[in-house]
């Protein structure tokens, strides 16, 4: 069978095409090559607010991707709330649940429904298979109150 090396030239085109492979991971990720920080904007350590409350993430010296796509030196966010970082497993995914809750589509803030009393939130940083960078990047736990 005679084929056109332009078929032969098309299909090796298509097949080295850019498009984000959603990979298994192999390993821990190394942290983004620019000094990475993440930071919760709102609400402020030590507010009282009314539930639900709108948390906002912050971001520096890194891109926001989706979760299952690898794009060099990006991630996306995972909120905890009312957990201690020290007491997860930090070189494997995260489960997501009412504890840590993962935006892996790449949202940037989410209204939150707490209960009354105090809770405490922390932003982690984690790369497309949800598991944390090494180092890892996480913000400062802040404190807050939901009032009735």
């Amino acid at each position: 069978m005679n084929r056109s090396p332009w078929i032969l030239i098309a299909a090796a085109f298509l097949a080295n095409t850019a498009v984000p492979q959603q990979t298994p991971p192999t390993s821990v990720t190394a942290a983004p090559a620019m000094s990475a920080e993440v930071y919760v904007i709102a609400p402020k350590d030590g507010a009282r607010v009314h539930s639900p409350v709108t948390v906002r993430f912050g971001l520096k010296g890194a891109g926001i991707a989706p979760a299952g796509v690898k794009f060099d030196n990006t991630g996306h966010h995972h909120l905890l709330v009312d957990t201690d970082l020290a007491s997860l497993k930090l070189d494997a995914p995260h489960p997501a649940g009412e504890k840590i809750l993962h935006f892996g589509k790449g949202q940037t803030e989410t209204d939150l429904k707490l209960e009354p009393g105090k809770h405490t939130l922390q932003l982690l940083f984690a790369d497309y298979s949800h598991t944390p960078f090494s180092p890892v990047i996480s913000s400062k736990k802040i404190t807050i109150t939901i009032v009735q």
